[in-house]
């Protein structure tokens, strides 16, 4: 049921000429893994090449060099990321030690291996007809290990972090989810109308049942989430689907990490907001009066699926939403990334620190202020409008330009009480004496920073409209 690599392997295989190697080097840097090359390590091993090593013993000896040294790298404790030689998979042995791995094949098509490698000091790729014939058999086996594929280092990235991404993902979303017991469907009301039918069409004979949430910030309550407690029906073979935007993944990975003390969920988000940040990662959590977010649980879904097909019937406020996330990891990566690959970059942070106690805090870029600016709107404020704001007071406060942000996002300053909005601030994150933990960018990317809280609060009341000035207009 496990769908990530969290405290696992991320183990590449494929066909000669794949781009293993070099894409698994980017894996691992962008994990902060270390990383192995099976193929580099038996040759370090034996001391001399892999060609040598067939010419004095055989395939049949390279292969059994190759399954004791696979079976040593997918033993070692430390998660790694560890690239397979094409032959590998021909070993029950090292199949049946893959089965407790993340595995990605790296797909590759007959003519292009051969036009990478063919007639090259491979043995196995000097003769065309006898390649292209390897390349049919050993397909069934790269697909039986598998639990994704990819072409490049996102979409290992993604498949990492059980990141599904497919147009047309939720009409097979009874595929998808893993395992086969039955789902229970969590959605609101507009999800539902609009895709609900679908979702319970596709699950088939799973069984769903379907809960109607509130739409937004109002489903985020203890309220709605004991009456979620009260009507599941699930034993712990089956699986809570979040259908939605983010508030709804929220929702549904809290109530799924807390029924029958944890049950398996699969995020679906409806949103750009979802797609590239909220439906990723594990955080799950709920509203209380004194803040956004301050109860939850990290409970990792066991899939995500990305359709950016639903993204198709958002209105242009609900896109700007997720345009802010956007540009936040944009301003963190420090280059231009499309949907997929923010959510790849999202993933990488997570799968490195997934309990938030390290490099994943960098992802609060603007979200402090965001979340101060929220509670004090009642969470009547959207989301990625508090973080447009909130983006505006880090980069300040960083002394970066912000015409990326007033261009993009077109922040605009909000009636909300100064004195509340601080105080939402302060417990979103706790301070340190006279001093705020902030994440703001450096002039070699971001940083966690201390910030005098008086300093703070000025950046932050800069966000704040006064609301005689508002009147007077």
């Amino acid at each position: 049921m496990i769908e990530n690599a969290l405290g696992r392997h991320v183990v590449l295989v494929g066909f000669m000429g794949a781009g293993k190697s070099r894409i698994g080097r980017e894996v691992a840097e962008r994990l902060g893994r270390p990383f192995l090359d099976l193929d580099a390590a038996i040759e370090q091993r034996a001391g001399v090449s892999i060609p040598e090593l067939f010419a004095t013993r055989g395939e049949r000896g390279f292969r059994s060099l190759e399954e004791q040294a696979a079976s040593a790298a997918l033993g070692a404790s430390e998660p790694a990321v560890i690239s397979l030689g094409g032959g590998a998979v021909t070993s029950a042995r090292t199949r049946s030690l893959l089965a407790s791995e993340l595995v990605v094949c790296i797909e590759v098509d007959a003519d292009t291996a051969w036009a990478r490698v063919g007639r090259s000091r491979r043995p196995l790729a000097r003769n065309e007809a006898s390649f292209r014939a390897l390349h049919r058999e050993r397909a069934p086996l790269y697909g039986a290990v598998a639990d994704a594929s990819a072409t490049d280092a996102t979409g290992v990235i993604l498949a990492a972090g059980g990141v599904h991404h497919e147009r047309g993902g939720l009409d097979r979303v009874g595929e998808l989810v893993p395992g086969d017991g039955p789902v229970a469907l969590l959605a609101d009301a507009t999800v539902m109308r609009l895709y609900g039918g679908r979702a319970v069409e596709a699950l088939g004979s799973r069984g769903a049942s379907v809960h109607e949430l509130p739409v937004g910030e109002p489903a985020k309550t203890i309220e709605v989430v004991s009456r979620l407690w009260s009507e599941l029906t699930l034993d712990r073979g089956g699986t809570v689907l979040g259908l939605g935007g983010g508030c709804t993944t929220d929702v549904a990975g809290f109530v799924a990490s807390t029924y029958l003390r944890g049950v398996p969920w699969v995020a679906v988000p409806t949103t750009l907001v979802g797609q590239v940040d909220a439906a990723i990662g594990g955080k799950t959590g709920i509203d209380i009066a004194a803040g956004k977010n301050l109860v939850g649980a990290f409970h990792w879904p066991a899939r995500v699926i990305l359709d950016e097909t639903l993204l198709e019937s958002l209105p242009a406020r609900e896109t700007r939403q997720g345009l802010a996330e956007l540009v936040k990891t944009r301003l963190l990566a420090g280059a231009r990334l499309d949907a997929r690959a923010a959510a790849a970059f999202k993933v990488a942070l997570c799968l490195e620190d997934p309990y938030d106690r390290g490099r994943r805090r960098l992802l609060n870029l603007g979200h402090t202020f965001a979340h101060g600016l929220e509670a004090a709107a009642d969470f009547e404020l959207p989301h990625g409008e508090a973080v447009a704001l909130g983006l505006l007071a880090a980069l300040r406060l960083s002394g970066r330009d912000t015409a990326e942000v007033e261009r993009e996002l077109a922040p605009a300053r909000v009636e909300v009480d100064p004195e509340r909005a601080w105080q939402a601030l302060l417990r979103d994150k706790k301070r340190s004496g006279g001093a705020i933990n902030l994440v703001l960018l450096g002039p070699d990317g971001p940083i966690v920073e201390q910030r005098p809280a008086a300093e703070v609060r000025t950046a932050l009341e800069a966000l704040i409209a006064d609301p005689a000035l508002s009147s007077a207009h």
